[in-house]
């Protein structure tokens, strides 16, 4: 079994540049805050849809502060969980602490993951590996580490849904993408992922799912929340800091996304449940 190493045609100096962006973006804010206030129960489910048990060796990717890294260690599955920002990860490590179990936190870029071909039983993604710029060269390297006959499992944002819809509605006001970067909401596309995986897996399926959020009052409350916490969004107006009058078109197309989609104080954010078996 060859050990695969960081490098190769993703190690170059546009590539180190472009994944450094990443890891900083990743670290504005307050992301641990979302991932605890908002996105919290997707973790467990994956963990129970990959049907990760004791005895599992078990790769998230993506991890930020483990929402699916710690209960899948919970289940008593041996668990290493990456990320490419240093930052949530130390956040994952407090927080595994509190629960009582014990992981591997290791700082890893999933598009050359630092791990032996079908090294893992399960590999997991809870919206994380969606954000990683290069589609194919994540999905090849979620298939290399992960063993024959295993898993793998994935939480998308959907293009339709409203986290999906928030980074179209960001896109107008926020820096152009780098050249080759693809769109993380793709992942929530059934034929996308489909031309993704090819004949690597069988018995892929796809179902879409809501996460009801209630954290949220209004537009505007989500609005400065997600202006202050959320990377994706803190880079974006600050991309336009410069221009009062963009700044406060952003504000009321944000306000205007919420009303679109809440209800009775609550909205419910699409996502897609990706399952599939390695070849």
């Amino acid at each position: 079994m060859n050990q695969q190493t960081v490098g190769g045609p993703a190690d170059t100096e546009a590539d180190r540049a472009l994944k450094a962006k990443h890891r900083a973006l990743w670290a504005l804010g307050n992301y641990p805050a979302v991932a605890a206030d908002v996105v919290a129960p997707l973790g467990p489910l994956l963990v129970d849809a990959a049907g990760v048990t004791k005895g599992d060796r078990v790769l998230d990717t993506g991890a930020g502060t483990g929402n699916a890294a710690i209960p899948a260690a919970l289940t008593g599955a041996e668990v290493v969980a990456t990320d490419l920002t240093p930052e949530l990860l130390a956040t994952g490590e407090r927080f595994a602490a509190e629960h009582g179990v014990r992981l591997t936190w290791q700082e890893a870029d999933v598009e050359a993951l630092p791990f032996a071909d079908a090294d893992f039983d399960v590999v997991l993604s809870c919206i994380g590996a969606m954000f990683a710029p290069h589609h194919r060269r994540t999905a090849d390297e979620l298939l290399r580490v992960c063993r024959p006959g295993g898993r793998i499992a994935m939480i998308n944002w959907t293009p339709e849904g409203f986290i999906g819809q928030l980074f179209a509605t960001m896109k107008p006001y926020a820096p152009p993408p780098p050249p080759g970067a693809e769109p993380p909401p793709r992942w929530g596309d059934e034929d996308h992922l489909r031309e993704l995986f090819g004949d690597r897996v069988r018995g892929l399926t796809v179902h879409r799912q809501e996460l009801v959020v209630d954290h949220f009052p209004d537009g505007a409350a989500f609005r400065d929340y997600f202006k202050l916490n959320y990377g994706p969004t803190i880079v974006t107006y600050r991309a336009i800091a410069e221009d009062p009058d963009r700044v406060a078109a952003l504000d009321q197309a944000l306000v205007d996304l919420v009303d679109r989609y809440q209800s009775a104080g609550s909205m419910p954010w699409e996502y897609l449940v990706v399952l599939a078996e390695k070849v």
